[in-house]
């Protein structure tokens, strides 16, 4: 299976939904350990995306992924616009010239977009983060790829290691943003980047099954 430019389009809208549906959980989260707006800040990017879509859809893959890299940089406060502006705008790149997206490519989009959060945000595994999630789901992928899986697969593998990989931030103690002002106090919640970026790599798993 190869995806192609609308595929990519129904992801992106589809995360608009997403986002909106989990917003009060994306915020509740946040409350607990940071400024109480990742949901409403994920809700509105995506809600201005969509709109943009509406009004002037780029024709290409690329193109697609540089608005939706914009967008959110413009309209998500805090830390998540910046940082998923940076890994929308890497996977951009990594998509550049390419009118289909075959499983390796796909792969490569996260890794891409995962390097461009780990460089923006100087964040490694362990630390409670959106790289918590993603960074077990980008292995999991390699790993499935290289197994000769197929996309399906490939993103079902990525998925689930995405949302083992949220639930492990629980435990942990902060150590990057605002939820790192609380130190012990950090510990015993979920990390609302990391669960964002869990429904990120879900919601392309089940668009894209």
């Amino acid at each position: 299976m190869a995806l192609g430019r609308d595929d990519v389009a129904a992801w992106l809208r589809a995360l608009r939904v997403v986002y909106a549906e989990n917003k009060t959980l994306l915020t509740d989260l946040d409350a607990a350990i940071g400024d109480a707006d990742h949901g409403i800040n994920l809700d509105r990017g995506f809600s201005a995306l969509v709109a943009e879509l509406d009004k002037n859809a780029p024709a290409d893959i690329r193109g697609l992924l540089q608005t939706t890299a914009m967008t959110l940089i413009r309209h998500v406060g805090g830390a998540a616009g910046p940082l998923y502006g940076t890994f929308f705008l890497r996977a951009a790149s990594a998509c550049a010239g390419k009118q289909r997206l075959e499983a390796p490519d796909v792969v490569a989009l996260f890794e891409a977009g995962l390097q461009g959060i780990v460089e923006r945000g100087k964040a490694a595994p362990g630390e409670k983060t959106m790289v918590d999630a993603l960074a077990p789901a980008v292995e999991a992928m390699q790993r499935s790829l290289g197994d000769g899986g197929r996309l399906g697969d490939i993103l079902q593998a990525g998925a689930q290691a995405a949302e083992e990989g949220m639930k492990a931030t629980i435990p942990m103690e902060a150590r990057k943003g605002r939820a790192s002002y609380l130190g012990p106090r950090s510990v015993g919640h979920q990390d609302p980047g990391a669960t964002s970026a869990w429904l990120l790599v879900k919601t392309a798993a089940e668009r894209w099954r």
